[in-house]
């Protein structure tokens, strides 16, 4: 009893770090979210703090993971129609632009992903073949249905929305003037069906 007990403390304690890490990250920045910081927020050594992960990549992999976790809230397409999950997926989009940190610390794991043996290559495999199936499944019923242009496969689009939602954190980084969820909608808007002009003839 004792050990689930402590079993129990410990997952706790887990999720403690993570839910404090997304806070230290998004007001001190990715760069000011060293491990000393994220520690002494939660009241644990450096070394205490990685007892729970194994290493320094490890617990940033695990607080992408706690984001994904929270933005779910926002975000649950689903069974979904095309309108909630344009909302959705916007929704989430603005909330990035409140936590820059949270963004810079993604898009450089991202690319430090691209390396097999890194810590974060499965998670970022695993997250983007998750959201392009739900895009796929939500596009393709609303290109039956005649609500979005079925010019295209679905599953391209899919990946189209995600290469466009993460180049726009990118260019954002950048240029913080940039508005990611309106540039984002308007390929939601260029995907919209065009409409049958009347014969002017007839």
């Amino acid at each position: 009893m004792a050990k689930r007990g402590s079993y129990a403390k410990g997952v706790a304690k887990r999720e403690e770090i993570l839910t404090r890490a997304l806070e230290v990250i998004a007001r001190e920045g990715f760069r000011g979210a060293s491990v000393r910081e994220i520690a002494d927020a939660v009241g644990l050594s450096q070394a205490g703090l990685l007892h729970y992960f194994g290493s320094k990549e490890q617990l940033f992999v695990e607080i992408l993971r706690k984001r994904d976790e929270i933005d779910a809230g926002r975000f649950e397409p689903g069974d979904m129609e095309l309108a909630e999950m344009r909302e959705g997926y916007l929704r989430v989009i603005r909330h990035n632009s409140e936590v820059p940190g949270v963004v810079e610390l993604f898009s450089r794991l991202a690319v430090e992903a691209s390396d097999a043996t890194h810590p974060a290559h499965e998670y970022f495999l695993q997250r983007s073949a998750l959201i392009r199936q739900l895009f796929t499944e939500t596009v393709r019923k609303a290109q039956e249905d005649g609500r979005m242009s079925d010019r295209v496969d679905a599953e391209i689009l899919a990946r189209l929305f995600q290469a466009a939602s993460d180049g726009m954190q990118l260019q954002w980084l950048l240029d913080p003037d940039v508005d990611m969820a309106a540039t984002v909608d308007a390929l939601f808007q260029l995907l919209a069906p065009v409409p049958v002009q009347a014969d002017a003839a007839g």
